[in-house]
This record gives C-alpha cells, structure tokens and sequence, in this order.
C-alpha cells in the first residue's frame, strides 16, 4: 500500500472522541469509566492504524474499534481468580482450591464478611477479646482435645509448634518421615525456619521405637511423627505406633507432636481405613496434632492445632501465632463446616458426600449428563474408571466410578480438552487412552447444567 493510500484509509480511523459519542461506548462508560474507556480505544486505534499499514483490510473500521475496545475492557476488568467445573474425579484437587465449601459454610461467610463481627471483641463483657478462641469449643468436641488453635495453613502449623516449643533445640524425626509436600516445601526446610534444630534417626524403611530413645539427650525438645500422606513405603517397613511413641516420651518428659496433614477427623470407608483420625492420634497420647482444614475435613484453608492444653498455651503465646493467624472469614467457613461433624450430619460436608458417592448413583448421573450431550459432532459413552481422593490424601485410593467418554468428529482428545478449558465456566476434564473423560463424581450439584451448555457448545 503506498503512501497515499495508507493516509487515505487511516483518515477512516475515528478520532477517540467520535468513538466515544457511539450508543454501545457510551453505556460501557458507566461500567468502566471513562479514563479506562479512553485507553481502550486509543489501543484499539493504534492496532488498526498498524493493520492497515501492513496492508490489511478492514471493512467497517469504527466497528472493528468499537469490539476491540469492549473485548480489551472485558479481558482487563475479569477476575483472574475463577470459578471451574472439576470433571477430574480428583475429590481434593490442589491445583483446582482443594475442598469446595458447603452451602452452610459460604453463607455463613457471607453473613460475617458483609459485616461488622465480635472477631476480637467480648460481647459478654464490653471488652478487648482474643480471636484465637472461635472455632475450639467445635474442635475439641469433634476431636476430644483440650485445646486447639488456627493458623493459615498445615505447614504454618508445624513451622509455629516447631518454633513454640522447639526453637534452639532438637526434634527426633524418623529419615522416613522427612516428606517434600506440593510445591517444594520440605519437612527439614519447615524445621529450619522454625528454629529447631532436626535429629534424624532410624532409615528410610525402618525406624524403631530403640532409635528414638537412644537419640535422646539434654537438648532434645520433641518427638516429630510426620504421617506421609502423599505416598506409601511398602514391603520390608517398621514403624513405632504413635502408643510406643507417647510411652517413650512421657518416660523422658518429651512432648509427641504428630504432624497428620489430611485432617482426617473419622468415618468407616474403606478408601479411608488406613489414614489415621484425629482423635485416634490423641487418645494414643500425642500432646500436639496438626492437621489441614481444607483437605479432607472439607473446610477453608486452615492449620488446625490441637492437643494438651498446656502445650497449646505455648503455641499461642508465640509471636509467630500474629503473623500466621487467620481471618474472620475462615473461622466463619471453619465452624460452620465443623458443626455438621458435631452433629452426626458429616454427609453434608461436599468432600464426604464425594468420597460416599455409589456406584449407581454415579451411573445415573453419567447416562443423563451423556443423554444430554450427546449430538452432532460429539459423542458421549459410559466408561467404567476410578476416582481419587487426592490432596495428598489415602495415597493409592481410587474409588470405582462412571465416567463419560468423549470424541469429537472433528477435534482430537486434546484439542477438545483445550476447548472445554476455553469455556465459561472453564471445564477441566482429563484424558485417557486418547479420549477426554468426565467423571460426574467431582461435578457438584447444580452444576450440571452449566456443563452440558459449555458441551452443547461444542457440537
């Protein structure tokens, strides 16, 4: 294009004024403002002014400004947080927020955060109050400790029971308990930062109750057991039970922290018989246990300690306890998920329902989600195939399920894995033997519809 013509067609390029005084852009201005709207438009111009220079056609140039600008203010104005449909069949997906909330539990966050609270307030009196109280009377119910308190996740609750009653001094961990969780974070690393000071004993395999006492000396502070909840040791393994452990301590005055991270408070499935409970733990004479609140307890991201009073006393007087302490909105979330376990009612909880789902169940949800679906260009098959717990939780569980099978006639399984990604709501699918899987386990109620819109989509 020559000089001529270029100035020729960039003369048909608005000026931002013009293009403000259009019916679409002036309601957008209500919503984003003006400054926002004018930026847009300006980047809109200068693309087109660019295309136009390298040769490019635009029919209508004012509209194509006009979409671009409202494309780039929707783009810039989104959430980068957003809500997904979870068709793994991963029950406690870390990548995907861990545990979904009950109802329950998003109301009462609602009602606290929208707001005014007696978070750091006593009512009773008229006075200063301390936060650290909300949720314990729930915790020790379900658990039967004497005491317990919160912090912002598992890893701050270890690093602030290492720190409270270890600092400068010596915790025997077993070499097959220093576990690497998501992300990096190591047991040694959490113990370093806290100040204490790591003992290893026994082998990766096989650690015995022999190997802890003889470890023991004036600078030993405490008895770390760590549950490795996201892989088994099988085959020629020892252990000390947790009884061992305490019976040890209490013949040397050392306390027994038992870091179990799942969070698991009870319940008889067979996917769960072999992760230890909460309250197992203390009734077998652990001072201290730390557990998540988001994994399979199903609540907020938490660090939920609990145990002897005494011991629980030191943690909160510690000045880490400001620093990794939680909100208003989490010890909202964290009592309203508890009280359904104080209640008899655990099913409520999303994670329990997920994990006690039944086959049948399963199977009718995926025949109706397929029945739905299925048409044009998508086809839609039940498939037997397993589900996990995940989270870091019962490693090796998988839970008989039915998923749907996906084939598109004209996209391959990833590409119409990408396109489920790139609906709205994302769904996030996963695949196997070259076809995209849906499993309906992890699908929650009242989502379906949404799911079969964002596939219709794709026929």
């Amino acid at each position: 294009m020559g000089a001529g013509t270029l100035t020729s067609a960039a003369r048909h390029i608005p000026s931002i004024e013009q293009m403000r005084q259009r019916p679409a852009v002036i309601a957008l201005e209500a919503q984003y403002g003006r400054d926002a709207i004018v930026e847009a438009l300006r980047a809109e111009a200068d693309d087109a002014r660019r295309a136009l220079a390298q040769g490019t056609s635009i029919a209508d140039i004012p509209d194509t400004i006009e979409r671009g600008a409202i494309r780039r203010l929707q783009e810039q104005s989104a959430f980068s947080l957003r809500r997904v449909i979870n068709a793994t069949g991963v029950i406690i997906h870390t990548n995907l927020g861990r545990a979904p909330l009950s109802d329950a539990a998003v109301a009462r966050v609602a009602e606290v955060a929208s707001g005014y609270s007696n978070l750091e307030y006593e009512v009773g009196a008229g006075s200063r109050g301390r936060r650290d109280i909300h949720a314990e009377r729930l915790i020790c119910r379900i658990t039967g400790a004497e005491a317990a308190c919160v912090v912002n996740n598992n890893a701050a609750a270890t690093l602030l029971t290492l720190a409270a009653l270890a600092a400068g001094r010596e915790v025997i961990v077993s070499r097959g308990e220093l576990v690497e969780i998501g992300g990096g974070f190591r047991v040694p690393d959490v113990m370093a930062q806290s100040g204490a000071i790591l003992r290893e004993v026994g082998t990766t395999n096989k650690t015995r109750v022999a190997d802890y006492a003889a470890a023991i000396g004036e600078r030993t502070a405490l008895i770390l057991r760590v549950h490795p909840s996201n892989f088994r040791i099988e085959g020629f393994t020892e252990r000390p039970s947790l009884q061992e452990l305490a019976a040890l301590g209490a013949r040397f005055n050392l306390p027994l922290a038992d870091d179990l991270g799942s969070g698991h408070i009870g319940g008889h499935h067979a996917a769960l018989r072999d992760e230890p409970a909460v309250r197992t733990a203390l009734d077998a004479g652990a001072g201290v246990v730390m557990f998540s609140g988001d994994k399979l307890l199903g609540g907020p991201q938490a660090g939920i300690i609990t145990g002897k009073r005494a011991l629980i006393e030191r943690i909160r007087r510690h000045p880490l306890m400001r620093a990794l302490r939680v909100d208003k909105m989490t010890y909202a979330a964290l009592e309203a998920t508890l009280q359904p376990y104080a209640d008899g009612r655990a099913n409520e909880v999303p994670v329990v329902k997920m994990i006690a789902l039944i086959i049948d169940e399963l199977d009718e949800r995926a025949n109706r989600l397929a029945a739905r679906v299925a048409g044009g260009a998508l086809s839609a098959t039940i498939v037997d195939g397993v589900s996990t717990i995940g989270g870091g939780s019962a490693p090796g569980s998988a839970l008989a399920t039915r998923l749907v099978e996906l084939t598109h006639a004209s996209l391959n399984a990833a590409m119409l894995e990408k396109a489920l990604r790139g609906q709205n709501p994302p769904v996030i699918a996963r695949i196997e033997r070259d076809h995209v899987l849906l499993d309906v386990r992890t699908v929650l109620a009242g989502e379906e519809d949404a799911l079969v819109e964002a596939l219709q989509r794709l026929r």
